[in-house]
């Protein structure tokens, strides 16, 4: 079955495409840094009793291979694109910046003993063109600072990294265990950047503990921490690298249709171009 029509990735698609969503929902009642941080200590604090009581296997000799891609996959990406949005940079303008993941990734792909074909490169510019098109209309200058800029590149080269790294290094171990590792190494990471940048407390003063904000957090864990993450990894395994990320050609229109649907957010007729461009895209990459 195609990598794009099987159900797998179209669910890896839904998920990963609600952060965007999560992030809107979320960001107005705590800072991204600390966010993040309950978002981790959230993630492994579900995750550590099921390795516990499912007695998941180690990865003996691994474990450090996969606290670092996590933290290049999670913790990198993560940071950089919610404090890049927290600074004002437009999340269309940020979509397509980190929407250069599978160039770059195919770019790359000799690194890892991987060969781009000639159609897979031209599905790559027209998924990067159909990203392009969904996002035109939301792209704005206005309000974007220069660090922000720099935030939103420093994810796109984390997230990067991070794929081409586990698939390099770690591309096969218990995901229980190997996720509570990555979420683990996230957290100890974060921690210190929150207290010093965003005044963390031990009593989460920052935090506005609302309905609205506690949905995001239960979303973000379930349904992209241990969801979304857990496909990913699943993906990684069974396909090449530039194959799984152009996948994520697919998630600016996901997310402007969700837009639609939830806000109300326009979606003009060249968001469907650009939507029906980028499938297009991701198909001729993932054809075998």
């Amino acid at each position: 079955m195609s990598l794009l029509l099987s159900p797998i990735p179209l669910f890896f698609v839904f998920l990963w495409s609600t952060g965007f969503i999560v992030a809107k929902f979320g960001l107005p009642y705590a800072p991204p840094l600390t966010f993040l941080l309950v978002r981790y200590a959230c993630a492994v604090a579900v995750l550590a009793p099921l390795v516990w009581l499912l007695k998941a296997p180690w990865p003996k000799g691994r474990a450090g291979h996969i606290a670092v891609s996590g933290l290049l996959l999670h913790g990198g990406y993560l940071a950089g694109v919610w404090c890049a949005i927290k600074l004002g940079m437009p999340a269309g303008l940020s979509a397509l910046i980190v929407g250069m993941q599978p160039i770059l990734t195919a770019f790359a792909a000799p690194l890892i003993g991987e060969r781009v074909t000639p159609r897979q490169w031209l599905g790559l510019a027209f998924g990067l063109g159909g990203v392009a098109f969904v996002v035109y209309a939301k792209i704005t200058l206005t309000g974007l600072s220069w660090q922000a800029i720099v935030l939103c590149l420093g994810a796109l080269l984390s997230i990067t990294a991070g794929t081409l790294y586990q698939k390099r290094w770690c591309p096969q171990f218990d995901l229980r265990t190997g996720t509570a590792i990555q979420f683990s190494a996230c957290f100890l990471a974060t921690l210190p950047f929150a207290v010093a940048f965003e005044s963390l407390t031990p009593a989460f003063a920052s935090v506005e503990w609302t309905p609205r904000f506690l949905g995001a957090l239960a979303w973000s864990v379930f349904g992209l921490s241990i969801g979304a993450i857990f496909l990913l990894f699943a993906l990684i395994r069974r396909s090449d690298a530039t194959r799984v990320t152009s996948l994520l050609y697919l998630t600016p229109p996901t997310t402007a249709l969700m837009a639609w649907l939830m806000f109300g957010e326009a979606f003009s007729p060249l968001g469907v171009a650009g939507m029906a461009l980028a499938v297009t895209g991701v198909f001729f990459v993932v054809r075998k």
